[in-house]
């Protein structure tokens, strides 16, 4: 084969880097020759068609340099000469550089597990949509032959695992446009442009406020933003912790204390109310308040006086309450252990905020976001995410939502900065996580009629993937013991027993 077909041309007319081309093996003409004309249209790369394994070992691999990397798509049973599995074989004997795709109209267990373990990058059952096959195509020259394809190529969709997601989560990483921010937030899913119109309507209320939703979704932020666009966001917004002070102290940071009033009073000082006077005072993890300062609280709230530790004059207030809380406060109303009352007088105006799983599509803009504060001005430190990172990063289910997810990209970048973040780079507790890979597992494979010996599938799909993950890490057990959310001890100690080696 010529090499000058595998050149692409880039965008200032320049011969840019080979890329690599796709051989398709399959006996159905019509079918195969279908094959080869969407990917040349689509991908815009060299495809060479083969009916039969010998045709592609007489024709193809004669004349094709051993170093020169291809993407190989073979169906397994072929009717002529060897299947597709003894194909993949033969060509790694040889010596060639290779990806595999393997393709079937025949989909069962036994033949899943032998193409686990030749290590090909996906398994196709038959029929299956073209994109789908584009998509693994792509994905497989990304991740496994490291090819850059042009950047017209990339824009068209990112990964095969997008049919397992909603259409409008992204995989490449889309900037925000001035229309997603709004008060120092970011979003442009549906829920979160909900929540900004909640926050534009109760901001021109003097309503007491209740914002719920887990650690981490932004809660104090809803808060600033419907200070600054009320009435009173020209004077102070005092924000009090409730979880974070001391029960005995608590009293005295809400309300004051006069000279004297405990011990170690040696002054007056006034509370957080009275320094909110005229403005917002958030009350954040409210759910967490002693059950005595409840009372006092709602005291507060419906006489809007109230009286600083160790006096007994009333001071009256003029404070908008905004609280916060994670906790769920209707159980905790139904448990005893926070007061109905309360909570009614609370909860006049409820905003509840989304968790991050819950606004998947907002993640690749909040990571570009991310990245834009955390590198340099010179973009020296940028980094770049491959393909399957992405998904893992989308699939995550994010327990600490965005504050987590600024706090993984901000590693990334000072441990990784100026590279591109691989699975492997990825915190291990986000691989336990991913919905996409669960899903891709359960429809792996299909129960046989006769059934199966479980113990031994079940251990041959343990060493074939304790291999791939040894072979992907270049036989580092650290990286490989990561991929498999193992220990690294524990990772030796299968490999002894089962005397896996490379």
């Amino acid at each position: 084969m010529d090499d000058m077909n595998y050149l692409h041309q880039s965008f200032d007319g320049s011969k840019a880097a080979a890329l690599p081309p796709v051989i398709i093996v399959e006996d159905d003409k019509l079918l195969g020759l279908s094959l080869k004309k969407y990917l040349e249209q689509t991908l815009k790369l060299d495809v060479e068609l083969y009916h039969s394994s010998e045709d592609c070992l007489l024709n193809f691999a004669r004349n094709h340099a051993k170093d020169v990397p291809f993407c190989l798509v073979t169906d397994i049973s072929l009717e002529q000469g060897s299947d597709g599995l003894l194909l993949i074989d033969i060509l790694k004997d040889k010596g060639f550089s290779f990806v595999s795709i393997v393709m079937t109209g025949f989909a069962s267990i036994e033949t899943a597990i032998a193409a686990t373990k030749k290590g090909v990058f996906h398994y196709l059952t038959k029929p299956f949509e073209l994109e789908n096959l584009k998509k693994l195509v792509k994905d497989a020259l990304q991740t496994k032959l490291h090819a850059n394809l042009p950047r017209d190529i990339l824009s068209e969709g990112s990964s095969v695992f997008d049919e397992d997601r909603p259409k409008s989560i992204r995989t490449r990483l889309d900037r925000p446009q001035a229309e997603d921010f709004f008060e120092g937030m970011i979003g442009r899913s549906k829920v979160m442009k909900e929540v900004f119109d909640r926050i534009g309507k109760v901001s021109r209320t003097d309503s007491t406020i209740l914002i719920m939703g887990a650690s981490g979704t932004g809660k104090e932020l809803v808060a600033s933003a419907i200070h600054r666009l009320s009435i009173r966001g020209d004077k102070n917004r005092i924000s009090v912790n409730c979880g974070a002070i001391p029960a005995d102290l608590l009293e005295s940071e809400l309300f004051g204390h006069v000279r004297g009033a405990f011990t170690g009073a040696i002054s007056s000082r006034k509370g957080r109310f009275e320094l909110a006077q005229g403005g917002t005072i958030f009350l954040d993890e409210i759910g967490d308040m002693p059950a005595l300062l409840q009372v006092k609280l709602l005291r507060v709230l419906q006489e809007r006086q109230m009286e600083p530790v160790g006096s007994e004059e009333l001071v009256n207030i003029d404070v908008r309450v905004i609280a916060a809380t994670h906790r769920d406060l209707e159980k905790a109303v139904a448990d005893g252990k926070f007061r109905e009352d309360l909570y009614y007088r609370l909860n006049v105006i409820p905003i509840k905020m989304p968790a991050l799983k819950e606004r998947r599509d907002d993640i690749p803009l909040l990571i570009a976001h991310f990245l834009d504060r955390f590198v340099s001005a010179d973009r020296s430190n940028e980094i770049s995410f491959a393909p399957m990172t992405m998904e893992l990063l989308i699939g995550y289910d994010w327990p600490g939502n965005v504050r987590e997810l600024e706090n993984v990209i901000e590693r990334m970048v000072i441990l990784r900065g100026g590279n591109e973040i691989l699975p492997e780079d990825l915190p291990a507790k986000i691989f336990r996580s991913n919905p996409l890979a669960t899903h891709h597992y359960k429809t792996l494979f299909d129960l046989p009629e006769p059934g199966v010996d479980l113990k031994q599938i079940l251990s041959d799909i343990e060493d074939s993937l304790i291999l791939q993950a040894m072979t992907r890490t270049r036989g580092n057990k650290n990286q490989a013991s990561k991929l498999l959310t193992l220990n690294r001890t524990t990772l030796i100690e299968k490999m002894k027993k089962k005397n896996l080696e490379l």
